[in-house]
């Protein structure tokens, strides 16, 4: 089967990603289970961790990474009605497991641990895959493969944290850091329907040119300097409501400054290192909110993809490369010259 291989663990880019004919093929699907023929799928900085190696788990390799693809269901597993059979689906790669609870045991957890497809399993940068139908959508027949496999991963981590667990209002103002990732992106989009009004930073003034044009409200070009007045200046003093950074270490404290009496700091990750600095004393005295998001649950899946097959929210693609070129996307995506998502054609 065709796949995009992680051949190990550290190696630069040009060694470590092979495209190959010869992979394992995932087999037929088990209860509860699709297997969906790759359409389109779509790069992470996920991909790349899985390159690197994610601290803290222990993986094999060779291994096919990949968390978004957008595909058509081929076959269905025990338990899985047959009028899936050839719909086209887009995926949330966020698989709950259930953990191991006995009454007595306590309170049951309100939040449950995640195996994800592309890192703790095999992805979907590979022909075909297999999934659990709870973690599949229907999408409309004319959907767009590149643009549904842009969507997914992004989309569900951006509304998790600014919606469901950062309680986003109308008319609040919102900062986001380093325009031109896809949770960046997704970000802005999410604001934009529910009304917010949106200061977004970056490193590259040509993004935020493209940002501005997206329809971000006010841009701010980060030179290394702290920014976190000019943020509060163009909020007429006051300050943002939320701050939605995940760039971790470099931005944290600057986020922490810009945030208005009563604002929460979201965060999906941390890309530029986890130690931040931080200021308790304006957390507690402003009465901050810090809050730590992963992913997303099945039900806001369910809402952004209806928010999609809508039209009311489309990811920002920037390239799209022919499955055998990934080893060029995964360099575009290492060097940050993205404005957007990556996107590979399996077609």
């Amino acid at each position: 089967m065709n796949a995009i291989v992680i051949t190990a663990q550290g190696l630069e880019l040009a060694s470590a990603v092979r495209f190959v004919a010869d992979y394992p093929d995932p087999g037929v699907p088990g209860a509860g289970q699709v297997r969906v023929r790759t359409l389109c799928s779509a790069l992470n900085h996920l991909d790349l961790w899985v390159c690197k190696g994610v601290p803290g788990l222990k993986l094999t390799y060779p291994r096919t990474s990949g968390s978004d693809a957008c595909g058509i269901v081929e076959a269905v597993g025990p338990g899985v009605d047959a009028s899936w059979l050839n719909k086209k689906v887009v995926l949330n790669a966020a698989v709950v497991v259930e953990p191991t609870y006995k009454p007595g045991d306590g309170p049951e957890p309100v939040l449950h641990d995640v195996s994800m497809i592309g890192e703790h399993t095999e992805g979907t940068n590979r022909a075909a895959f297999l999934a659990p139908l709870s973690n599949v959508r229907a999408l409309k027949d004319d959907a767009d493969p590149v643009v549904a496999a842009a969507f997914g991963l992004t989309f569900l981590t951006a509304y998790s944290m600014i919606v469901t667990k950062g309680q986003l209002r109308p008319g609040q103002a919102v900062l986001i850091t380093g325009i031109g990732g896809g949770v960046a992106n997704a970000a802005l989009q999410i604001c934009k329907h529910f009304g917010a009004r949106t200061v977004v930073t970056s490193r590259h003034q040509w993004k935020l040119d493209q940002a501005k044009t997206l329809g971000a409200d006010a841009c701010v070009l980060d030179t290394g300097e702290d920014w976190s007045r000019t943020v509060r200046q163009l909020t007429g003093g006051r300050g943002v409501d939320m701050a939605v950074d995940s760039s971790g270490k470099a931005t944290h404290l600057k986020c922490i400054k810009a945030l208005a009496r009563g604002g929460a700091y979201v965060t999906p990750g941390c890309t530029s290192g986890p130690d931040a600095v931080t200021d308790l004393a304006r957390i507690f005295w402003n009465q901050l909110r810090i809050v730590g998001s992963t992913m997303g649950s099945n039900d806001d899946f369910a809402s952004i993809t209806a928010l999609f097959n809508a039209g009311a929210l489309k990811p920002v693609v920037d390239k799209v490369y022919p499955a055998a070129h990934a080893g060029e996307a995964f360099k575009r995506l290492s060097n940050g010259e993205q404005m957007g998502k990556i996107v590979l054609d399996w077609r």
